[in-house]
């Protein structure tokens, strides 16, 4: 774990954040690539956000949520002000950062940076998490691709932000975090047809539902053929957000259980270095 100039020292072992890792990402690290992949867990949030909850957009106490966002900084070694994230909108646009947005945060869904000391940050509870790297020219991305951004381009987009900014397609890897599986995921028949509309061999991500006329989808499955297809290497930790209440917050097992609200974990990436 990268050393903290926050004070988590003072935490018990069970409550720091300890996010996971990416096989993919990992051998960035020599390159002064930080990655994780946060679970809700070593958070101070509580009732149905228990936990490390970083969404600025739930209605969590602000103060639990700005804790929880600086323990996640502090894991890189930065402050709260160093985490930047965005108002997502499941839409394809990307923006290239160059330093934090304070309040004002940009309604996109993916950002890059070629700055050090900047933590960019993709929050998701069942949509997907990706992170990026070249760790040859060093730069980075992150981005929240739910179907809407993923089948619109948010993934492609953001590996052409990359490139714009001196990365190289061959260079470029890319995870995809804790998502929702297929088998939690079922959908109506109007969305298959959203699909098929665009390209018939999306079939292959559908698989028929118990639920006559209704289908499961494989987003993560999609999501990295994706990133595939855009030629970059890529794959996905496998991890299902609907399926695991323990570790994850998931928007779709919110709905059905009829609570009122949910909250997001984050997957975050840095450049380590000096901000400049």
């Amino acid at each position: 774990m990268p050393s903290s100039t926050h004070d988590v020292a003072h935490l018990q072992p069970e409550t720091r954040p300890s996010p996971l890792q990416s096989a993919l990402l990992a051998p960035c690290e020599s390159a002064g690539i930080a990655h994780g992949f946060f679970t809700r867990h070593g958070g101070v949030s509580t009732g149905i956000y228990a936990g490390l909850n970083i969404g600025l957009g739930s209605n969590d106490n602000p103060a639990h949520v700005h804790e929880n966002r600086a323990r996640v900084a502090g894991w890189f070694g930065g402050e709260e002000a160093d985490l930047v994230t965005v108002h997502q909108v499941h839409s394809p646009n990307v923006v290239t950062v160059t330093e934090p947005f304070g309040s004002q945060r940009p309604q996109v869904d993916a950002m890059v940076t070629d700055r050090p000391g900047l933590i960019l940050g993709a929050l998701a509870a069942d949509c997907g998490p990706i992170l990026f790297a070249d760790p040859v020219n060093r730069i980075i991305g992150a981005a929240h691709a739910g179907w809407k951004g993923a089948l619109t381009g948010v993934l492609e987009n953001t590996i052409k932000a990359m490139i714009a900014l001196g990365a190289a397609r061959t260079s470029i890897v890319a995870t995809l975090g804790p998502s929702i599986s297929a088998k939690a995921y079922e959908v109506g028949p109007e969305f298959v047809e959203r699909f098929l509309a665009h390209d018939t061999a999306y079939q292959q991500f559908f698989t028929p539902s118990t639920k006559p006329g209704h289908s499961m989808f494989d987003l993560p499955g999609f999501t990295v053929k994706r990133l595939t297809d855009a030629g970059i290497a890529a794959d996905m930790l496998g991890l299902c957000t609907y399926g695991d209440p323990e570790q994850f917050f998931s928007y779709r097992r919110t709905t059905h259980a009829s609570e009122p609200d949910y909250g997001r974990q984050i997957s975050a990436i840095m450049l380590q270095g000096p901000r400049v």
